[in-house]
């Protein structure tokens, strides 16, 4: 089990460095000059080239990632952000309680009305209502969040006036971003979810439980939804990576401040540093969550543990042969 937990840690690192590399190459090519988005159209060039060179943007891409590595790895730093002159780690974590919030509103609302809808269609199968539902399912996969997001304001702010259509003040401005961000991760679990639940269903130990007289809602509770589980956490903790980055188009619609909006922003003025560390940030955030949905997974399912402690046990029988 420890041995587990620490081999999927030291995962963690060379798939982060892989992230930096790519991230920081992207910006390296990507078109724009951050000293003149600093400094304005109207900055001459003698002041845009003396610039480059304080920012150290003239320099090779070896020498500009090597600088970067050595400040992100011994000093924790991600850069200054060009636009504010503040460290970007700073500014990431002033806006990421606004990211996070946002993101667990609409994990709650997709588990409750994706495994809900998707439990009630696999239960009632080829009736009307899992026709219905799996055409919510396939309507809310198929339409995109800017389309859904830019629908509601149109419909409840306007029309309606039910709801505000920025900001971010009171629980009434969070009910169009879990809509728009929140609506396509339920679609996705409620899929998920049926499908799983049709294949567990049909088992022999759910039609025991069924004739010893066990109610229908706690087999389906209790013995379907529960061996059910794996493929929903697994597909729930990617869609969780998916609300964060999904959060970029959500956050820039609605006018949250979060760290979503601040990656469209810094994109707009050239703000690379930030641009890196934002990316850096929610790649980060992501590989921790599959980590959690890995730890989720041993205390869920009997089955891995057993298996990760067949796996050592395995091992240790190997290695005492060798020595012998």
């Amino acid at each position: 089990m420890l041995w587990y937990i620490l081999k999927r840690l030291l995962y963690m690192i060379p798939v982060l460095f892989c992230v930096i590399i790519i991230v920081f190459t992207l910006m390296y090519i990507t078109p724009g000059d951050p000293a003149r988005s600093i400094l304005g159209d109207s900055a001459t060039q003698e002041s845009i080239d003396s610039l480059r060179i304080s920012l150290g943007l003239d320099d090779p891409y070896a020498a500009q990632l090597g600088r970067y590595l050595n400040n992100l790895v011994l000093h924790g730093q991600m850069g200054t952000s060009y636009k504010s002159n503040q460290p970007v780690i700073v500014e990431i974590l002033a806006r990421y309680p606004s990211t996070l919030k946002l993101a667990g509103y609409c994990l709650i609302y997709s588990l409750i009305v994706g495994v809900g809808i998707g439990v009630i269609s696999a239960v009632k199968q080829n009736t009307w209502i899992d026709k219905t539902c799996v055409v919510i399912s396939l309507s809310g996969v198929s339409a995109p969040a800017f389309w859904v997001g830019m629908l509601l304001i149109l419909v409840f702010s306007v029309f309606l006036r039910w709801l505000p259509p920025s900001g971010s003040y009171t629980i009434l401005h969070w009910i169009m971003p879990v809509l728009t961000l929140g609506g396509q991760t339920a679609a996705y679990i409620m899929r998920i979810t049926r499908s799983s639940m049709l294949e567990v269903i049909r088992q022999d130990y759910i039609r025991t439980a069924r004739s010893k007289g066990q109610s229908e809602f706690k087999t389906v509770i209790f013995h379907a939804l529960r061996n059910a589980l794996i493929p929903i956490i697994t597909i729930a903790g990617n869609q969780v990576c998916v609300i964060l980055a999904g959060a970029t188009v959500t956050e820039t619609i609605f006018a949250l401040p979060g760290v979503g909006k601040l990656l469209v922003d810094s994109m707009n003025f050239k703000d690379y540093a930030m641009v890196q560390g934002v990316v850096l940030w929610i790649g980060f955030n992501c590989i921790v969550i599959n980590l959690i949905v890995d730890f989720i997974y041993i205390l869920v399912d009997p089955n891995v543990k057993t298996s990760l402690v067949k796996k050592r046990a395995k091992r240790i029988q190997e290695e005492a042969s060798i020595n012998v």
